[in-house]
């Protein structure tokens, strides 16, 4: 008698767990069909063009943001900044190690660039910012001290109206050949 009930009832069994498991795709709301609507929603951004980039270029410099940009760029003060940029420009494009000098492990009233420290490179000042702190993964560049000499490598320097430093981004650093901070690469990248 229980050979029958599980022989009638195992079937039940399969057939129910297949209708559900099927349900969703039926009214075309599955798993599939929400993936494929989700990459189609997305627009896939093709790279501009040299004349579509020189008329967004164009277009931003006559913003408002724009024109308060270009007036901070002609200052002594944004002279100043773009000089000192100018001044490390090589090692930044070719990734190589400069030497520098902690000046303040904080950085200047009002910054919103996360973790950073000013350093000295070839007597000009800088900020150098890591980012915002995701987990202590900034636990060694906690031990630095004003004065204390280190090696830098960098992919990019920016500058900004509100700084009175280029901002250098901290991709690689130690101190007495020892790593203190080096940039994890991005799973993003190619």
């Amino acid at each position: 008698m229980k050979k029958i009930i599980y022989v009638l009832i195992l079937p039940l069994v399969v057939v129910s767990g297949l209708v559900f498991s099927f349900a969703p795709f039926a009214n075309g709301s599955g798993a599939t069909s929400e993936l494929k609507n989700k990459t189609s929603k997305k627009s896939i951004q093709r790279p501009l063009t040299e004349a579509e980039s020189k008329a967004e270029l164009e277009k931003w410099e006559a913003s408002p943001d724009g024109i308060a940009y270009k007036k901070w760029e002609a200052s002594p003060a944004g002279k100043k900044v773009h000089a000192s940029a100018v001044n490390i420009s090589k090692s930044i494009r070719e990734f190589t190690t400069m030497e520098g000098m902690i000046t303040s492990l904080s950085l200047p009233p009002g910054s919103r660039l996360g973790l950073g420290v000013m350093v000295r490179i070839n007597g000009e000042d800088y900020i150098l910012s890591f980012g915002l702190e995701k987990s202590n993964e900034f636990q060694h560049l906690r031990k630095l001290k004003v004065n204390d000499k280190i090696s830098i490598k960098s992919h990019n320097i920016s500058q900004a109206p509100k700084y009175a430093y280029p901002i250098l981004s901290g991709d690689y650093v130690e101190r007495n050949s020892k790593i203190l901070y080096k940039r994890p690469i991005s799973k993003d990248r190619c």
